[in-house]
């Protein structure tokens, strides 16, 4: 008598099953890879120093300014929002600062992110914001200086070179105690 072996059903799908774990392998490890990339980009951080990244904005005014034209000015570039409370927060101080140093050789520029151009002439009247401020058109600005959110100060010395950012809100003081020895 001739045994013949036959394969069960569960037999047939071994090769599937197989297949099938293998390729969840396979997608699990390219998402573990990207995950990995994007945190090594997210530690990154900030731009926080040697030359501040170059940007042209037009402003809610229709002007338009050039930050590799300031050379010889200390520019203070505040990343902002009309939807966020802590901008708010700093706002007056901001003003504060721009009033009493618009004379001395210090350049202020706000871009607006990711904001409707009718909230954000709100927010500027609201606060009564008089320094440059313009529309971060694509984000192409604040991913120039890889903001982690709003808002976000960065300060620029004479020559162009990033001294320090601040991230969160900013006061009158904290500006005043970065932007003095610079002017010197």
């Amino acid at each position: 008598m001739v045994v013949v072996e036959s394969q069960t059903p569960i037999q047939n799908q071994k090769p599937k099953v197989l297949l099938g774990w293998a390729a969840a392998w396979i997608v699990l490890i390219a998402l573990l890879g990207l995950v990995a990339v994007k945190l090594y980009q997210v530690t990154l951080g900030p731009v926080s120093s040697g030359s501040a990244p170059d940007f042209t904005l037009t402003t809610f005014d229709g002007e338009t300014i050039a930050l590799g034209s300031q050379r010889g000015k200390v520019v203070v570039v505040n990343f902002w929002a009309s939807w966020c409370n802590p901008c708010k927060d700093e706002a007056a101080d901001l003003e504060a600062f721009w009033r009493q140093y618009k004379d001395r050789g210090v350049v202020m520029v706000g871009v607006d992110y990711v904001d409707t151009e009718t909230e954000a002439r709100a927010y500027l009247a609201q606060f009564d914001i008089t320094y440059p401020n313009g529309p971060d058109l694509g984000t192409r600005i604040s991913q120039a200086y890889r903001i982690k959110g709003v808002p976000e100060t960065y300060i620029i010395d004479k020559n162009g070179n990033l001294v320090t950012n601040i991230i969160g809100p900013t006061t009158l003081a904290d500006l005043a105690a970065i932007v003095e020895p610079l002017l010197k």
